[in-house]
């Protein structure tokens, strides 16, 4: 006998994703100014630094390899983003231009406004608890994903 689906109210990925699409949208309102979604920004924020190697990035990043190199290509058409090939010919390379990082600091104050947003309409207590359980669930499911 097949089982119903679990009840919105009760799947734990339902309710993920859409807290996930509430957040995204004040990000997304905020960092338009800058021209960026807060995919976009991440993404820039996590690159800073030492060039990375497109998997090391989407390790970072949680993604995986393919949906990173669809999610790299408006930065890299906005100039945002460079991908050169590595000392191994096998290895690419990503890094942040300096007009990448110029807009990932013009887009800085905007996140900034957004996550003060967010802590305003569910409380400083309640978002450090938040942050704990999702650190928590994060490091059990990618310690059982072998991540």
């Amino acid at each position: 006998m097949a089982h119903p689906p679990p009840s919105a109210p009760t799947c734990t990925c339902f309710r993920l994703r859409k807290l996930s699409r509430l957040m995204s949208q004040r990000y997304d309102r905020r960092l338009a100014e800058a021209g960026l979604n807060i995919n976009q920004y991440s993404l820039l924020r996590r690159a800073e630094g030492e060039p990375r190697g497109i998997g090391e990035l989407a390790k970072k990043m949680g993604m995986d390899r393919t949906t990173l190199t669809r999610d790299l290509k408006p930065l890299i058409a906005s100039g945002w983003i460079a991908v050169a090939t590595g000392q191994d010919a096998r290895r690419r390379v990503v890094t942040v231009t300096a007009a990448g990082k110029r807009a990932a600091e013009k887009a800085r104050p905007l996140w900034l406004q957004a996550q003060q947003e967010i802590e305003n309409a569910i409380g400083d207590a309640a978002t450090q608890r938040l942050h704990a359980q999702l650190d928590a669930a994060l490091l059990r499911l990618q310690a059982e994903n072998g991540r």
